[in-house]
């Protein structure tokens, strides 16, 4: 009987580190994926059962603020509502190329002829991160979307050293640390 117990355990060690190993593998991107958009902000969003970031480039965050004439305004609201209006009621296509470390899947997204990824860069509304620098140059030149006004990159504004970065960053004394 113990000798029974013994192999049972040790198949479910094997089998639990068969499960781990295979956790950590790459996974193999998938060819397309094609669906109704639903989306989370201005460079993200769900298509079937993936949840994709548009690969290349990097929009404002959802509760990022730009300013116009020294006024602010919800930038990254707007980014993410630009994104709607383009997928709205449309077939989303993606192109999957990889996942990045939070398991999305990394893509190129059209909506019939449309390149999405591209789009959003060209008319301002996203940086180019790694691809579209002459759609960003465009848009920089024509004073679109972002580019009317200031912005802070939208990775300075996640790491705290945009335009209020020297507050967030700075060690205070608070005295109830």
């Amino acid at each position: 009987m113990a000798a029974k117990l013994s192999h049972v355990l040790t198949g479910l060690m094997i089998i639990a580190a068969l499960i781990a190993v295979a956790h950590f593998l790459p996974r193999e991107p998938e060819a397309d994926v094609t669906g109704h958009a639903r989306v989370i902000d201005g460079d993200s969003l769900h298509v079937g059962t993936y949840e994709i970031r548009l690969v290349g480039l990097d929009a404002p965050e959802l509760g990022q603020d730009c300013r116009v004439n020294g006024k602010p305004w919800h930038c990254g609201r707007e980014a993410r509502d630009v994104l709607r209006r383009m997928t709205r009621g449309r077939q989303v296509s993606c192109r999957i190329s990889g996942y990045d470390r939070y398991g999305r899947a990394l893509a190129r997204c059209r909506t019939g002829k449309t390149d999405i990824n591209e789009t959003l860069v060209r008319e301002g509304w996203a940086v180019a991160y790694g691809n579209y620098e002459t759609a960003e140059a465009r848009a920089a030149r024509e004073r679109a979307g972002i580019w009317r006004g200031e912005f802070d990159l939208p990775r300075d504004h996640r790491a705290g050293r945009g335009i209020y970065g020297w507050i967030t960053g700075f060690d205070w004394p608070w005295p109830w640390k």
